[in-house]
């Protein structure tokens, strides 16, 4: 009678640990059923020896993000071996389409793995905010993700994990909440803003440096997080010993899983996710390149496309590659009617509202696949086709206005392509001279986000875009339709700042020569109207700083990816004051300055001026 009892106790206390572990859930409030079996995975842990902590490892560091006012998710991965769970079950037959969780599970050891967390206010982890336990196991990789409650807006917390019962703990991670929703800021919230990490390209030496100068709040990462192709491909890494693992191209399930464990455990994106909150949304290569709806570039839905991509389908491949990146990245999973959704918004106090979109892969009309650039260019401003579906634009559409009614002071936009039309035929030919895989591809989105931005006089929009891999800074105008002055900035309804990527290298190849790269700067310049500066030379990121008067963006290029260092350059510094809605003129654009690249009424000053952030402190 004992036993029993002792048997029925621990199972329900294991139900509530594995519980606790975010990645077990389902991504919807509304379908729980979607989630994995917990009683059944409790049931099959018993009796179970268990793995001995000595045998355990926090292999990949930790990682926090998505924060709330109250709230932040905290990451890590505690397992048994360095490589990634290699079965398909957890994707495979009844498993709902994209689905982060699923009735299925994997018949594993019966060994769960319990890990404990806490949260503190204080470096030393004694003043303890919120505390807790969770299972993980190999159904999802050994990865464990929880949700640190209880805490205070705007506030900086260090939190550590540890295997059950023993001195075995993970690094320290700092992480911070967002101010309250309706908090009076008094000093700036800043953003240091990503895309693009290649790794046979070179060193992530941009994630590092904000980390060592320990200058921003958070990290926005605007996707392509990883690459999904074998080595040679687009990038060989032989040389730097950055060869993607698995070599070939990402496919199945384990190959989604090993490429994030690569890329997670580079030196400079350990550090950030360990240092810093983030709050990413996916690209097109976290899955494949050129996605949309139904495929992408090398992949669509015939018998042909099957054959040649070893028996994956469209839609396998996809769920593979979604339910990995939830697996690893510390992101919230959103309430929703289906599992495919990334997009989500975050309120910084009353300063502003962060509207996260994925333009990439949820109900997106067909795109620019190589092979039909031609027909997506004569349909590019068809009233039907969307970058987001219908239901994700109603969203945006809303979330502008809650924004701008509420009072918030600045509306930014985190999306992955660049929005503004950019004449591009310097690099891509008089025949098709925009990117139709960009906004340009869908002029009436683009058309129908500007006027409900212009029909509702919502102000102080800042659009945030990744992608290009080269820098754009641009005032936001609907041109053809609004009066425009590309001298004052008069007539536009906000700004856009796209970066450029961490390692891929831009249109003009890997190896352009800055006078190359200059030329093909200068002639964008020139061809758009509302481009004010634009950079195709360097790889970088840039940090924004945000107050209720001021919005100021830095761009920063890196010198040398190819070699890991902590080296730097400023390369311009931007302003848009609030309710001008356009880049500010002092008396030009960038304070008429800027290192590299071109500058629409100012000038270029080379600089050998390098400021070392202090990279190799390990």
């Amino acid at each position: 009678m004992h036993r029993f009892w002792a048997v029925i106790i621990s199972t329900a206390f294991a139900s509530a640990s594995f519980s606790g572990n975010l990645n077990y859930d389902s991504p919807s409030a509304s379908h729980q059923a979607l989630g994995l079996s917990l009683h059944r995975i409790a049931k099959r842990q018993q009796p179970g020896p268990g793995y001995p902590p000595s045998k355990l490892n926090f292999t990949h560091g930790v990682a926090s993000g998505d924060p709330y006012p109250d709230s932040v998710i905290l990451w890590t991965r505690a397992s048994p071996i360095e490589d990634n769970d290699d079965s398909n079950s957890t994707v495979d037959g009844t498993a709902p389409p994209f689905d982060h969780g699923t009735e299925r599970y994997i018949a594993a050891s019966t060994a769960p793995i319990c890990v404990d967390f806490k949260i503190a206010s204080d470096e030393a982890l004694q003043e303890i905010a919120d505390s807790g336990t969770a299972y993980t196991s190999s159904d999802i990789d050994f990865t464990v993700k929880v949700e640190a409650c209880n805490l205070q807006p705007f506030t900086t917390y260090y939190y550590q994990f540890s295997i059950c019962k023993s001195d075995n703990n993970s690094p320290v991670g700092r992480t911070k909440t967002s101010p309250g929703k309706n908090d009076h800021l008094d000093s700036p919230v800043k953003l240091a803003v990503y895309s693009c990490n290649n790794l046979p390209f070179g060193y992530f030496n941009a994630l590092g440096n904000p980390v060592r100068k320990d200058s921003v709040d958070y990290v926005l990462f605007l996707g392509d997080y990883f690459y999904e192709y074998e080595n040679g491909e687009y990038g060989w890494g032989d040389s730097l010993g950055r060869v993607p693992l698995p070599n070939r191209e990402t496919y199945s399930l384990y190959d989604y899983r090993k490429r994030l464990a690569q890329y997670h455990a580079d030196l400079d994106l350990f550090a950030s996710h360990q240092h810093f909150a983030w709050i990413p949304v996916w690209d097109d290569h976290e899955i494949a390149d050129n996605t949309w709806r139904d495929g992408s570039s090398g992949l669509n839905n015939t018998e042909e496309s099957f054959n040649d991509n070893l028996g994956f389908s469209v839609d396998q491949r996809k769920m593979n590659a979604v339910r990995a990146y939830f697996e690893w990245m510390p992101i919230r999973q959103v309430d929703m009617d289906d599992n495919l959704r990334i997009w989500r918004s975050f309120s910084m106090g009353s300063l502003f509202d962060l509207i996260m979109l994925d333009t990439r892969n949820y109900d997106r009309s067909i795109t620019d696949l190589y092979w039909n650039t031609d027909y997506v260019h004569e349909i590019s401003n068809e009233g039907s086709r969307s970058l987001m579906g219908g239901r994700q634009e109603n969203w945006f559409y809303n979330q502008l206005s809650e924004s701008n009614n509420r009072g918030a002071t600045w509306r930014l936009i985190g999306n992955q392509i660049v929005f503004s039309r950019m004449n591009q035929s310097f690099d891509l030919g008089n025949e098709n001279p925009l990117n139709y895989d960009a906004w340009d591809g869908y002029q009436s989105n683009r058309n129908r986000t500007l006027n409900h931005i212009y029909k509702n006089n919502i102000s102080n929009n800042i659009f945030l875009s990744g992608d290009s891999h080269a820098s754009w800074v641009s005032d936001l105008v609907w041109l053809d339709e609004a009066s425009y002055d590309p001298v004052t900035g008069a007539g536009s309804v906000g700004v856009e700042l796209a970066g450029t990527a961490v390692s891929s290298p831009c249109a003009l190849g890997q190896n352009a020569t800055l006078e190359e790269a200059t030329k093909g700067s200068e002639w964008v310049v020139e061809a758009n109207e509302e481009l004010q500066w634009q950079d195709y030379f360097y790889r970088g990121y840039y940090e924004m700083s945000i107050d209720y008067d001021a919005l100021n963006a830095t761009f920063y290029g890196i010198p040398d990816i190819r070699v890991r260092s902590g080296k730097e350059i400023k390369l311009a510094s931007f302003q848009v004051l609030s309710g001008a809605n356009a880049l500010s003129r002092n008396p030009t654009v960038g304070g008429g300055v800027a290192a590299v690249g071109a500058l629409k009424g100012g000038k270029i000053v080379p600089t050998n001026d390098t400021v070392d952030t202090g990279a190799g402190k390990e």
